[in-house]
């Protein structure tokens, strides 16, 4: 069995197609490409942390697309899904919608979790910093208590950011992260400059 971490799908999301630049003609290429990818590294024994912002437009016709994803599904929720409960009392009626679609299970706000051995946090937001120029969501954030974050919202904008890592498929080759590759990233640049990645091509 192996861990995997991955974030922010946007399945059926058009505009996020030029928003980030990613590399597909269209919204049915970006979702065949997502599951192709994730199918491609992840097992049915394996367990991926999704850490939020799965699907946009209409969930009848997007969430479909965890179902065809292989392995046990975590869901920590974004601020793009309606199950999170950012979005208040109406959240949690979306849940049962989000676990028959394919999760196995939903966790909502920051968590702790080891981490090849090593205890991070995991949640959707990271520390600070965002997809845009302004800081949101501010509440919700996890608390910087010294520890190792994985997170997404950001997209494209860094991989690594001093303890923040960005699972984002945006900077992974649209493919789920291993927990060896967040182990080796957290061990080898730990003590180093922060650094940014672009995305490649699929």
């Amino acid at each position: 069995m192996t861990t995997f971490f991955s974030s922010d799908f946007h399945f059926g999301h058009q505009n996020i197609i030029s928003y980030c630049r990613r590399p597909f003609s269209g919204v049915e290429e970006m979702n065949e490409m997502l599951v192709s990818k994730w199918n491609a590294v992840v097992g049915p024994l394996d367990v991926v942390h999704v850490l939020g912002d799965v699907a946009m437009g209409r969930r009848d016709e997007t969430l479909r697309f965890v179902g065809q994803l292989a392995g046990r599904k975590i869901l920590y929720p974004g601020n793009h899904d309606r199950c999170w409960y950012g979005h208040g009392p109406s959240a949690a009626k979306f849940e049962k919608e989000y676990l028959a679609a394919g999760f196995d299970e939903i966790r909502q706000g920051p968590q702790k979790l080891r981490v090849a051995g090593r205890l991070v946090t995991l949640c959707h937001l990271p520390y600070r910093g965002d997809s845009g120029d302004t800081d949101r969501f501010n509440k919700f954030r996890p608390v910087d208590e010294g520890l190792w974050l994985l997170h997404g919202h950001v997209h494209d904008k860094w991989r690594r950011h001093g303890r923040m890592i960005n699972v984002g498929v945006d900077v992974w080759d649209f493919t789920p992260v291993s927990e060896g590759l967040v182990a080796d990233l957290m061990e080898t640049e730990a003590n180093a400059a922060d650094t940014t990645s672009t995305k490649t091509s699929v």
